[in-house]
Parts: C-alpha cells; structure tokens; sequence
C-alpha cells in the first residue's frame, strides 16, 4: 500500500478505554489501581518474606522471587501509563515510548514464560531425582537458570523490536490497544506486513509452545512418580509442592496462548484488548495470591514474620 504524500509518524495516541464515558473510565480506573497496588503489594511480601525467612533459602522460593520482581516490572512497563490515559485521554506517545514500553513488556512477559518453565523443571528434579537435587540445583545451576531465561527474553524482545520498528507508519497513528503490542502496532505500517506476521508467529511459538512443551513434559514424568508413591497421603503431599506452579502455568499460558497463538483470521482487537487487561492486570495478582494462600510454607513464613504460630505446628 503506496502513501507517497504521506509523512513518517512520531507519535502515537492509544484508542484505549475512549469509547467508554467518563464514569465507567473512573471505575476503571479504581479498579485497575486497586488490583496494581495489590500485585505490587503482594510481590514485595513474597520477595521480602523469602529474602528474610532461611526455611524458604530454596531453589523453588529463589524462583518464585525472581518471578515476582518479574512481574513487577512487567506491570510496571503497561498499568501506569494505562491508569493515565484512564483519566486523561488522548495523551499522545512517542515513538520512541512506544518502543520502549513494547521492549520491557515483551522482556519480562517472556522472561515470565520461561521462569515459570524453570520452576516446572525444579519441580521434576526434586520429585523424580530427589537424591541428585541438590547437586543439580546447586546455587550456579539456580542462576545460570535465570540469567538464561531474562537472556531469552531480551533476545526475542529485541527481534520483535527490530520486526515492528523497521516498519513505515505512515497516516494511521491511532493504536487499536492500550499499550503498545506487535499486532495493534503491525496493523499501522503501510507497507506488506506478512514477514513480519511470520517473524511474530515464530516468536510466539517458541516462547509459548515451546515451554508449554517442557512443563507438559515434566508434569507428565512427575505425575507418573507420585503414582508410584505407596500411601495415599505420600501421593496427596508431594503433589501439593506442584499445585501452586501447576495454577498459575495454566492461567498465564493460557491467556497468552489465546492472544498470540490464534490466527489473524480471528482476531479480534476488541476481544484481544479485553483478554490482555486479563492477562496483564488480573493475571499478575493471581501469583502472589495463589502462592500465598495455598502454599503450606510460604502461610507459615507468613505467620513467623508476624510472629505468630506456624500452622502446620
């Protein structure tokens, strides 16, 4: 598509939550700051709790911190700016903004997939080779682990950067989202975007297929060892170490499966925007909440922090 007359775009204005009227926008916004402050809220007890408590100076809980001070700054990369133009629309962005956002979104939402991928191998080595645990998850391998996986993350972060910003925009500057994501942003260029359709696709598929693949796997060998277990209340404990990371695997893979990984046949930015305020304000909260609620020893560091009895005493 030829836009010869047309002038290179600077700026971008976000669509965002403008078809909705002022009051349901100030709901919103209530609403959205709550659950920001309570996912930030959250990490920081996790972090704390597991930087202070020596029962919890575990491979498993090293993991869980990282992923929280992840999620962190993966809402920190969209929620503020989204809260702004809540309450004041048509705020324009930079491209150079928009870049940036884009870059530490898909940074740390894939860095993200790929902890959550290391706790399920953590999980399989400490259920199904208990007695090399410790050597194979020594504190080097524990690092190396993380280091890997935020490497992944810049890695495929910055190929997606390069696809989307190598493209002209030209007219269109209005982005059909509320922050800058690759669809919304390729549905702007005015050139042939099939390369670059592609090049997401495949970004896609590895980092959400791929360790999607290696949890399945690692779930699929540790299951078959606890059935193996004798007694039923052996069976019932250990699967309790996964119940927590086997929640949250399935609600985070699973919102960014449904946004990434369906045709562009049958997307729908409208039904997207709506699945991504899931997956980035709703899906944060859930793994403070879900590791602190129904995980036995982080309640119980919970209660020696507070000084109370332990509840499994």
């Amino acid at each position: 598509m030829s836009k010869s007359n047309s002038t290179a775009m600077t700026e971008f204005l976000f669509e965002g939550f403008s078809s909705f009227g002022w009051q349901h926008r100030l709901t919103f916004f209530v609403v959205f700051l709550t659950l920001y402050l309570l996912t930030l809220s959250g990490n920081i007890i996790i972090v704390t709790i597991i930087r202070l408590d020596h029962h919890l100076h575990t491979p498993m809980y090293f993991f869980l911190s990282m992923l929280s001070i992840s999620e962190t700054c993966y809402t920190m990369a969209i929620i503020p700016r989204m809260l702004s133009d809540l309450l004041s629309l048509h705020q324009p962005i930079s491209i150079q903004g928009c870049a940036t956002q884009l870059f530490f979104y898909l940074t740390f939402g894939i860095n993200n997939c790929f902890l959550l991928t290391t706790m399920g191998y953590d999980r399989y080595v400490a259920i199904c080779n208990p007695l090399r645990y410790s050597v194979i998850m020594g504190k080097e391998a524990c690092i190396q682990l993380v280091f890997g996986s935020l490497g992944i993350g810049l890695g495929m972060a910055t190929v997606q950067l390069t696809s989307v910003f190598g493209l002209p925009f030209c007219n269109a500057f209005v982005i059909s989202h509320f922050f800058c994501d690759v669809r919304p942003l390729l549905k702007l260029a005015c050139t042939d975007t099939m390369v670059n359709e592609i090049i997401n696709f495949v970004v896609s598929v590895c980092v959400l297929v791929l360790p999607m693949g290696l949890v399945f796997i690692s779930y699929v060998l540790i299951i078959s060892t606890i059935l193996k277990i004798a007694s039923a209340e052996g069976r019932k404990k250990t699967f309790a170490t996964c119940a927590s990371h086997l929640t949250v695997v399935v609600i985070h893979y699973g919102c960014a499966s449904i946004i990434y990984l369906k045709p562009k046949s049958q997307s729908s930015l409208g039904q997207d925007r709506l699945i991504s305020v899931t997956y980035t304000v709703i899906t944060p909260l859930l793994n403070p909440v879900i590791y602190s609620l129904r995980n036995k020893e982080v309640k119980d560091a919970l209660c020696r922090a507070m000084g109370r009895k332990p509840l499994s005493s």
